[in-house]
């Protein structure tokens, strides 16, 4: 989740036209499939409000038609669930992490102004379901590998142009003020299914910080479609789901996929 947040923080330093009046939701899933094997990729968000409808329809039956949930990683769960990791795990240094974990803060409460919360978002009411149906729930990554990859970030880059100031209010307002709108169009665009707002945020966190974006996206969608790839080998169906910002770009989850001859189709 941070890594979408992050880019979101640089992404509302760029003012955004106001979303168009609101379809139907329906979040992007695509599908990749062999004589013996169908992996459906479902794009998630994170942290959405109660009042977000997407679980039913297409993505309900994809889901009830898998033998088991892939999602990017399982946070324990529950105050009495410790994380256990490996030998010689060094936990994230205060720099140059630290400006990335205020900024994600920011993003969180930015979030929750809206009503957008950690325990609706889509990943954490697939695993509900999944586990209350005895499904199998698996990660693409251990939460250590994760928090060695933020260990390893670069300082937070700042915005490629100054935020947008709102009369009246203090810089750290506005600044919160442009993130929450930027959630809120995220939040909308993925309701839509629009992918075009998560190739221009991608774009933008590419633009000031290449080693941040190459880290946080391009080398862990590779590894991921080398996930599938091996997968597609044993028969079964398989929901994936992953943020929705590594389903677009130029070097998304589906790009990869391409370049190991495994195409994907958009179911919606």
């Amino acid at each position: 989740m941070v890594n979408l947040l992050i880019a979101a923080a640089l992404a509302a330093a760029t003012p955004s036209l106001a979303p168009p009046a609101q379809p139907a939701v329906e979040p992007a899933m695509f599908v990749v499939h062999d004589a013996d094997t169908t992996i459906y990729i479902f794009g998630t968000f994170h942290a959405l409000d109660a009042k977000t409808q997407w679980f039913d329809r297409q993505v309900r039956n994809a889901f009830e038609s898998s033998n088991e949930l892939v999602l990017e990683t399982l946070v324990p769960e529950g105050p009495h669930q410790p994380v256990q990791f490996g030998p010689g795990f060094r936990p994230p240094s205060v720099t140059p992490s630290a400006s990335f974990l205020a900024t994600t803060r920011m993003a969180i409460s930015a979030g929750q102004a809206r009503g957008m919360q950690v325990d609706n978002g889509a990943d954490m009411v697939l695993r509900r379901y999944a586990e209350a149906e005895g499904k199998p729930v698996e990660g693409l990554e251990t939460l250590q590998s994760q928090l060695e990859m933020f260990n390893r970030l670069p300082p937070a880059p700042s915005p490629a142009r100054p935020p947008v100031v709102k009369a009246g209010l203090p810089v750290a307002a506005s600044q919160m003020q442009s993130l929450s709108l930027a959630m809120a169009d995220m939040q909308s665009a993925w309701k839509r299914g629009d992918q075009s707002v998560f190739v221009n945020m991608l774009g933008q966190l590419n633009a000031a910080s290449p080693a941040t974006y190459r880290m946080m996206f391009t080398e862990r969608n590779a590894r991921w479609a080398d996930w599938i790839r091996a997968r597609m080998r044993t028969p079964g169906t398989v929901f994936v789901a992953v943020g929705a910002g590594h389903l677009a770009g130029k070097d998304s989850l589906l790009v990869q996929l391409a370049e190991r001859g495994i195409p994907s189709q958009r179911v919606y």
